[in-house]
């Protein structure tokens, strides 16, 4: 599969951009176990051309999580073509937008999934998007505002019309959240009409191998991009490319090999991020890690309380002197995400 002239090989596995999740420690992370392509966390085009600090700091990419992608979101066309213009002198490889996002915030003002209730404003911002920037651009979106509403496969059409290299649909509606199963049948429809020609990426409820064999054979999909079931088992790439590759499945990792990729990843936040916020935000890492493991409960609590980053490498510490080469039955561990 190639998106311009980006080479990602045979079915591609692509790390959702998620908010306050998918910065560049998780990347790295994600990254040593298989993933091919990765986004960083979508960046507010407001946020970047008033140069807010949260927003600028996303943009930092490092040359070991290449190829990336920069995802923007918002409503008003002239924010987001300066925003492409100001994320474009990042060097990602290309720039993504948001039409997917369904938090209330969001969508309520137009942006992400809500641009879903207004197409012609969607592809006329994408036009102008494609024109100003010389990366390539990617879509993200969803199947349609509601069930009303699911007119995915001609929005594709004419997304596609706007010069867009690759495109991403989640079987969802924005009315559904995340709630009920992914409808991947209108992403097998978008895949395979004729008339497209760009590469088609799958994403939704995909949890393990044989759930991404299944919708790269049934749907042809050209690459499946995973998002909550890699918070707290970023080995999810591994073991899905090892199944793709051998039609063998690979054990669940030891606490042993947990707990390094955890510290690991707690040391490379901490590199990244001011210390509070570093611990704050690896709390939905940590509590999933370890996750089904018997009796965890009190030492689960501990990780998500403690502010003290020798304490949380204690408990760690703690965890592997106890479980050792245990591996947990537990494999699939989905991160919520409410509104």
């Amino acid at each position: 599969m190639k998106i311009d002239n980006i080479e990602l090989g045979e079915y591609p596995l692509f790390l959702a951009p998620m908010e306050d999740i998918t910065d560049p420690s998780f990347r790295m992370i994600c990254k040593m176990n298989g993933a091919d392509f990765m986004y960083t966390e979508f960046v507010s085009s407001d946020g970047l051309i008033r140069d807010g600090q949260k927003s600028v700091k996303k943009l930092d990419i490092y040359d070991f999580e290449r190829p990336i992608g920069i995802q923007l979101y918002g409503h008003l066309i002239d924010s987001m073509v300066e925003a492409a213009l100001i994320a474009e002198q990042a060097n990602p490889e290309l720039i993504d937008i948001n039409f997917g996002c369904p938090v209330k915030k969001i969508a309520n003002r137009g942006a992400g999934a809500g641009m879903l209730r207004n197409i012609p404003l969607m592809i006329e911002m994408t036009e102008a998007i494609v024109r100003a920037v010389k990366l390539p651009v990617t879509v993200k979106t969803r199947l349609g505002w509601d069930d009303e509403s699911k007119f995915i496969v001609d929005i594709a059409e004419r997304l596609q019309d706007t010069g867009i290299k690759a495109l991403t649909i989640h079987g969802r509606t924005r009315a559904q959240l995340y709630k009920g199963a992914a409808d991947w049948t209108l992403i097998g429809a978008v895949k395979n009409n004729q008339r497209m020609k760009i590469p088609i990426i799958g994403n939704g409820d995909i949890d393990g191998p044989e759930k991404a064999k299944e919708m790269f054979d049934r749907y042809g999909v050209d690459g499946i991009m995973i998002g909550r079931a890699t918070v707290g088992r970023p080995w999810i790439f591994r073991d899905i490319r090892y199944y793709l590759t051998t039609g063998e499945i690979l054990p669940e990792p030891s606490v042993n090999e947990k707990a390094d990729l955890a510290l690991k990843h707690l040391d490379k936040s901490l590199e990244y991020k001011e210390g509070k916020r570093a611990i704050l935000e690896m709390r939905r890492h940590l509590s999933n890690y370890f996750k089904g493991l018997p009796h965890f409960k009190e030492t689960r609590l501990k990780l998500l309380t403690t502010l003290e980053v020798d304490e949380i490498k204690t408990t760690i510490e703690e965890i592997r002197e106890k479980w050792g080469d245990f591996r947990t039955e537990d494999k699939s561990p989905v991160y919520k995400i409410t509104e």
